[in-house]
């Protein structure tokens, strides 16, 4: 709420500034949260009202809150991209062993962090690109905001604004910079997290009053992506024994155009996949499949490839 109602004058007086200051601070949020529904409620509580009662066009300002929340999904430390790599860690095992070729595991979940922060950030800089080009061209869809006369101006507003950024930039450098410094893994970058977002939040609420729900939902959360990952691996396991695995290996390796064909393939299906099934379902559903056939094609890097399926999974969501 402080990151929003700051951005927001810091950009609003301009046409367009609301969706900027939306843009700006749904990155932020990817960047320290990693998880998307927390990102989407918060904008779509705060943001999204805001920027129809000051006369945004309905799209353009939904449209802005939907595509900067979905950011959680491929910004560093996204969940989709710790499952990815593990999923595609597996996939390149079993591609290399239908080889007759025995490797370790050439991908890591540092890896994709480090691979998906050019593509992250190039995303936010076209959605600030169109914002713009909107404002030029279609300036009734984004109005600028009245002047506020008590507004904080100069010092006082560069002194708010170091406020506000403090608690966000401290959690992603403490989460993103232990996991790429190569400190901590993920997992042990996501135990600092929690224990980095327990003592920001400390400074406004009782902690005891947070915990209880936290670890509920936390609880909740858990299950649902285990009982997704037990149901899609005994859905894999059959489908492999019904010979369904060979058959997907035969499709794709009969595509026209080779690697890329395959490749393109796939992207459409989960892409189109994406409108009615939740990422985590269709990185344990799908991955496991296709991603073998894919990754012993030639020139098909599992990185790459990874983050790929990460962009093509945000889009679609």
């Amino acid at each position: 709420e402080d990151l929003l109602e700051t951005m927001g004058r810091l950009f609003g007086t301009l046409r367009g500034g609301l969706g900027i200051s939306a843009v700006i601070v749904g990155t932020l949020l990817a960047a320290a949260k990693g998880v998307v529904g927390a990102t989407t409620v918060t904008m779509g509580l705060i943001m999204l009202p805001a920027m129809i009662r000051f006369g945004y066009d309905p799209r353009l300002a939904a449209g802005t809150v939907a595509a900067t929340a979905t950011l959680a999904q491929i910004f560093p430390p996204a969940t989709v991209l710790v499952l990815l790599g593990d999923q595609l860690g597996n996939a390149y095992q079993a591609a290399q062993l239908s080889k007759g070729v025995f490797a370790p595991r050439s991908i890591t979940v540092s890896d994709l962090f480090a691979g998906a922060l050019v593509p992250a950030l190039t995303l936010v800089l076209l959605y600030l690109l169109f914002l713009i080009a909107v404002a030029i061209f279609w300036p009734k869809a984004s109005p600028a905001l009245p002047p506020e006369p008590k507004a904080p101006r100069g010092f006082a507003m560069a002194r708010r604004l170091a406020e506000v950024l403090v608690a966000p930039l401290v959690l992603i450098a403490a989460v993103l910079g232990s996991i790429l410094g190569g400190i901590a893994t993920p997992t042990e970058a996501a135990s600092i997290g929690a224990v980095g977002a327990i003592l920001l939040a400390a400074r406004k609420t009782a902690i005891t009053s947070l915990l209880r729900p936290v670890c509920e939902t936390t609880a909740q959360i858990v299950s649902m992506i285990f009982l997704i990952l037990i149901g899609a691996t005994m859905f894999s396991l059959v489908f492999r024994a019904l010979g369904g695995d060979e058959m997907v290996h035969r499709a794709l390796s009969n595509l026209p155009g080779g690697a890329a064909g395959a490749v393109l393939a796939v992207m459409l299906a989960m892409f189109l996949l994406g409108f009615v099934m939740d990422a985590f379902e269709i990185i344990f559903v799908v991955i496991p499949i296709v991603a073998p056939t894919l990754l012993a094609m030639p020139g098909v890097d599992p990185v790459w490839l990874g983050i790929m399926m990460a962009v093509n999974l945000q889009t679609s969501y």
